[in-house]
């Protein structure tokens, strides 16, 4: 009887870990085409951008745990427009290369759980508006408020010699 739970307990832990496993190998290929959309929201504290980014996916959950990573990748390579109040913003990156020229550092950077992190939360808590869950085809665009603390952003992969800094001219 204990070998019969025992082959339980094992067969369900090795199916939830194979399950998570794909579930992630299928947010990573999610993002490495990097489609998302980037708007202003509002003006965050000092330093920070409060932003909205839409990310598209099969999966409602991939979308939501994807829209960190996307919103560091438009904060550096993209950019986005304003509202009215809210000023847009250009790309932290001058160069449309910067990815690919830099990948020693970006893969790491964007790996789940990578240094993006530091920068990035959820100011809705993952917690997405019914207007912000749409059906489109076969997967979902979702659309999560995301803060990026740009400053230390910027500081960082200054110090890195990732971007060049605002006072070393043009």
């Amino acid at each position: 009887m204990k070998n019969i739970k025992f082959i339980i307990t094992l067969f369900l832990v090795v199916s939830f870990s194979t399950l998570s496993v794909a579930q992630q190998r299928k947010a990573d290929k999610d993002t490495a085409a990097w489609r998302y959309e980037i708007e202003a929201v509002q003006t965050g504290v000092q330093g920070t951008y409060l932003i909205k980014v839409w990310s598209y996916s099969k999966k409602p959950d991939v979308a939501i745990d994807q829209a960190k990573k996307n919103a560091i990748h438009g904060i550096i390579f993209k950019g986005f427009t304003g509202i009215s109040g809210v000023p847009g913003q250009s790309p932290l990156a001058n160069s449309l290369n910067l990815e690919d020229e830099k990948a020693d550092f970006f893969k790491p950077f964007f790996k789940d759980g990578g240094d993006y992190m530091k920068y990035v939360s959820l100011s809705n808590d993952g917690a997405v508006a019914a207007e912000d869950r749409m059906k489109m085809g076969k997967e979902y665009k979702i659309g999560v408020i995301v803060a990026v603390n740009i400053t230390n952003l910027r500081k960082d992969l200054e110090k890195a010699g990732v971007i060049k800094s605002l006072s070393s001219g043009f």
